[in-house]
């Protein structure tokens, strides 16, 4: 009996260390789709657009904050464009009603900070929203409140500001897909890890 205690143990220790192992992957992979981003030459472009879907997206030279996480997602195989769009439709009532729909549209919702941070929650693992640098690890989304009702979303790389010894973000704020030190200049209002 002994034994195969021991041996059930073990076997659950190998598959706990796969499943870490494959999370860390995952994560690295993102970052680096991430940073790839900043590669690209990108306009910053608030308007709407209709686009196709599902694996819809803009002319890959205009964007927003929520276009870089949209876009690094979906280099994984993953579209945050379809992952909203039916969750929004099978739960409606709980995403923002900020902009006055009364159903879902699936060339604006993934690209709506309230709506990502609204699925992330639900969907992802909610982290503790501290001003420790320590917190923060590659791969995390970020969300900030800058002001007036003016929402911001990034992602955490593996890169590190050498003064601060933290990593440092990839967004857009207006000067396209860049790589900043960025993570504690507004408030932090959303700090999640996603990987579906």
């Amino acid at each position: 009996m002994h034994h195969i205690m021991r041996f059930l143990i073990t076997i659950f220790l190998l598959i706990s260390l796969q499943i870490c192992n494959a999370q860390n992957d995952f994560y690295s992979q993102l970052v680096s789709a991430t940073l790839d981003l900043t590669k690209q030459n990108v306009k910053y472009d608030p308007k709407y657009f209709s686009i196709a879907y599902p694996n819809g997206d803009l002319p890959s030279d205009k964007g927003v904050c929520t276009d870089v996480i949209i876009r690094a997602y979906r280099k994984l195989g993953i579209d945050l464009q379809k992952e909203v769009h039916e969750d929004m439709t099978a739960n409606f009532s709980v995403y923002p009603k900020n902009w006055g729909l009364t159903h879902t549209d699936t060339n604006i919702d993934h690209r709506r900070v309230a709506n990502l941070m609204t699925f992330f929650s639900r969907k992802g693992i909610t982290l503790p929203i501290t001003n420790n640098p320590e917190d923060y690890h590659p791969g995390d989304i970020v969300c900030w409140d800058l002001g007036s009702g003016i929402e911001h979303i990034g992602i955490v790389v593996s890169e590190k500001a050498n003064v601060f010894d933290r990593y440092k973000v990839v967004h857009n704020i207006g000067a396209g897909q860049v790589l900043e030190d960025c993570l504690f200049q507004f408030k932090i209002i959303g700090h999640y890890r996603y990987n579906n």
